[in-house]
């Protein structure tokens, strides 16, 4: 990054590939969202736009390439989301011991798993995107499956932290009986762990393609039977936490099993072309990349993780940890739309970065955000209007429903919030900031945000409100800072960043030229 700044409405042409003819601003018939989206690769950057009409069509034309990626995203993300809410639902009518112990599991251990494994995964982000946008279709099986053996190594040393669960949150200051309920069922979650680190490879692989709608209707899929399955196993035939656990593994399981299956069918084309020794080449370089991105985005997952955990050493610790755990659900809901469009973002930026379209991935960040603020806005008006019927839903004590309705005007205002941060986080990944955001949250949520919200949850007596409250701000300030530093970006020195990488990576970009054949089928 430079602190030269490059503004988006500008009358200079200053694209990285100097003699470039422009084109007129509007969707190349190849790129139409009723039948295929075309390499980017091949497509001149937009012009310098000028004026509102100018600016209107141009966000019309990257609305609709955003929402082409951003819609099947979001479906996807909330589907694979409600996968654990669900099974937090029945536990909820099971009893109140059973939604602690799956709220611990699911937000502190799978929490603290999948947040490594995500942000490990994100690496593909970069490297995929960029090296689609630059026509080095080869490599994206090459990279998927390195980022296999890392995982996968990943999810043996983290199988030690489900193994011994029970001890650890003992020894974190949780009480013996939610400790020792879900320390079990931490054990019977492993399989979900090596799921995992198969799933988020492949979602990252599929997703620099485009190929995101199979992976929306495969998550639709198993929801129904997952929802079908764990009121049979749970409710209807008892099983309880045992029922849980096999539905949720099973579940997670298909998922993988099912996304391999239409990446060995062919589809795919040149971006699989079976598996390779070249996957164990240059391991260290790309451990190095992957560990950057968990930093990143695992210091942004615990953050609000660690919110449920200091709710457990409150006074009537279950009822504080099964009121936050619901608004902790109903805000992880909500922000798996933006997630979504974190992902589609993510793709469009590195895409345009690694074709060499300063202006277009700029351009398509400030469209994503303004998007993605107006839906935080409708959910949480929704969210207000059913305050005193929603929490009914996720349990029947009315100690618990009654802190929840409470709860209900910060969990609008952190939606409305964290609804633009996963966007922000989604440019970093497409233009490979990882390591400087990961200072940033360090900074942001740890240094300022955890400190303040203990001071004020236990110091000044607020309780969850406080603690709340202060981790708050640590997100509105690390948004800020998030925000002033894409300002502040140089877009084409970005785009000359990821042609290097590329290079690095996989060798010289490919020609230019638009290519009728490279299509994404969807």
């Amino acid at each position: 990054m430079e602190d030269g700044k490059q503004p988006l409405l500008s009358s200079r042409n200053e694209n990285h590939d100097q003699g470039r003819q422009e084109q007129p601003l509007s969707l190349p018939a190849a790129t139409s969202t009723s039948t295929a989206a075309t390499f980017v690769t091949g497509v001149a950057d937009i012009p310098p736009i000028k004026g509102p009409g100018g600016l209107y069509r141009a966000f019309l034309v990257e609305s609709k390439k955003l929402w082409y990626l951003a819609g099947p995203a979001i479906f996807t993300t909330i589907c694979k989301y409600s996968l654990g809410a669900v099974t937090q639902v029945f536990a909820g009518h099971v009893g109140t011991l059973d939604l602690a112990a799956v709220s611990i599991e699911n937000s502190v251990i799978a929490g603290f798993s999948m947040g490594i494994m995500l942000g490990m995964g994100s690496a593909l982000e970069t490297l995929c995107g960029q090296a689609f946008g630059a026509g080095q279709i080869d490599m994206l099986g090459i990279y998927m499956q390195r980022s296999w053996v890392i995982l996968v190594t990943t999810a043996l040393l983290l199988s030690l932290l489900y193994i011994f669960a029970a001890p650890l949150l003992l020894l974190i200051g949780q009480t013996e009986a939610i400790s020792e309920a879900a320390g079990v069922f931490a054990i019977w979650m492993i399989p979900q762990l090596f799921a995992y680190a198969l799933n988020y490879p492949i979602a990252k692989f599929l997703q620099a393609q485009s190929k995101i709608m199979v992976m929306a209707v495969i998550a639709a899929v198993v929801l129904v039977l997952h929802t079908f399955f764990s009121w049979l196993l749970m409710l209807k035939l008892g099983w309880g936490l045992a029922g849980a656990a096999v539905v949720l593994d099973a579940s997670w399981c298909i998922i993988v099993i099912a996304q391999l299956a239409y990446i060995f069918s062919g589809t795919c084309g040149r971006a699989w072309s079976g598996f390779s020794w070249k996957a164990f080449q240059n391991l260290w370089g790309f451990v190095r990349l992957s560990l950057a991105s968990a930093v990143m985005l695992c210091l942004e997952i615990w953050y609000f993780m660690a919110l449920i955990l200091f709710a457990g050493y409150l006074k009537n610790a279950e009822v504080s940890v099964d009121a936050l755990s619901i608004c902790m659900n109903i805000l992880g809901w909500t922000v798996m739309v933006a997630l979504g469009m974190n992902a589609a973002i993510s793709v469009r930026v590195s895409n345009e970065l690694g074709a060499s379209h300063p202006r277009t991935a700029s351009f398509s960040l400030v469209v994503a955000a303004i998007t993605a603020f107006l839906v935080g806005l409708v959910i949480a008006a929704i969210l207000l209007a059913a305050r005193n019927l929603y929490p009914s839903l996720f349990s029947s004590d009315t100690e618990v429903e009654a802190l929840v309705k409470e709860l209900t005007p910060i969990l609008v205002t952190c939606i409305v919030i964290t609804n633009v941060q996963p966007v922000l986080s989604g440019v970093a990944i497409g233009a490979g900031w990882q390591a400087i955001v990961a200072y940033v949250n360090i900074a942001c949520y740890y240094v300022f945000g955890i400190p303040l919200g203990l001071i004020l949850g236990y110091k000044l007596g607020l309780g969850v409100k406080g603690i709340w409250y202060g981790m708050m701000t640590g997100t509105i300030v690390q948004t800020l800072v998030l925000i002033f530093m894409i300002y502040r970006t140089n877009w084409s020195k970005e785009a000359s960043v990821a042609e290097d990488r590329i290079r690095k990576w996989g060798g010289p970009a490919q020609s230019r030229e638009v290519d009728e054949e490279k299509t994404i089928d969807t």
